[in-house]
């Protein structure tokens, strides 16, 4: 059975993945779904200083301390950048990265040169969010309507820095990775031309999903074989 670690994007939480994570278990592995740092239910926390390298250092600091090996480390969204920098961290703990529907920047890049937003975000010093009618309406408009009002309740302001600040320097780029890119078709963002870069530069299985851009919560089922 295989150890997992799925991290969230932003807006969003370990919840996220609840549906994925319990057929992983149901199916015998090990799963983890941390929350990170000033998200969800540690939104509280939110301060200034938290990057998308203090992300990951939280997610190698959890390899190490779980003694993790040979781990599939699962990214979403902004996530993405998350793992990029956790795998320079934790090379010798990983089996495989999977990207879905994910940010992988390359140093000096910007999500704003990637992600078109058809709205503005609502932002203060610390923190960006879309507006509760954006999400709705737009976000998590594919979801079924239980499952929308769920993850609508859930969603939190992203530290700002953790997604609006240029990619840090990285040597990422220039390591040997057994990979995967899960793009859904349905979702604006990232674009298509972003995540074929990504499987180009690192060589990675390419798969695609008929669905929006939260497929664990539209399609968990096809999503955990994915992942398998």
């Amino acid at each position: 059975m295989a150890t997992y670690v799925l991290v969230h994007g932003a807006y969003q939480g370990g919840w996220i993945w609840k549906p994925v994570a319990e057929r992983l278990r149901a199916a015998g592995h090990r799963v983890y779904a941390p929350t990170l740092d000033g998200c969800a239910e540690r939104h509280e926390q939110v301060r200034r200083g938290i990057t998308v390298t203090t992300h990951a250092q939280e997610i190698a600091r959890l390899l190490f301390f779980e003694d993790l090996h040979d781990v599939v480390l699962v990214g979403t969204s902004s996530g993405g950048m998350v793992i990029c920098k956790a795998a320079e961290l934790a090379a010798d703990r990983l089996a495989r990265l999977v990207f879905v529907d994910a940010l992988a920047l390359l140093p000096g890049e910007c999500v704003g040169d990637i992600v078109n937003r058809p709205a503005a975000n609502e932002v203060t010093e610390i923190t960006t969010a879309p507006t509760r009618k954006d999400v709705e309406g737009r976000m998590f408009a594919d979801l079924e309507p239980a499952t929308r009002a769920w993850a609508l309740a859930r969603y939190t302001p992203h530290p700002i820095a953790a997604l609006e600040a240029p990619m840090e320097p990285t040597s990422f780029w220039e390591g040997a990775w057994k990979a995967t890119v899960i793009r859904c078709k349905q979702a604006r963002n990232p674009p298509e031309s972003h995540q074929r870069r990504t499987a180009e530069r690192l060589k990675a299985s390419y798969a695609e999903m008929d669905t929006g851009h939260y497929p664990m919560l539209s399609e968990p089922e096809e999503l955990v074989r994915l992942l398998a």
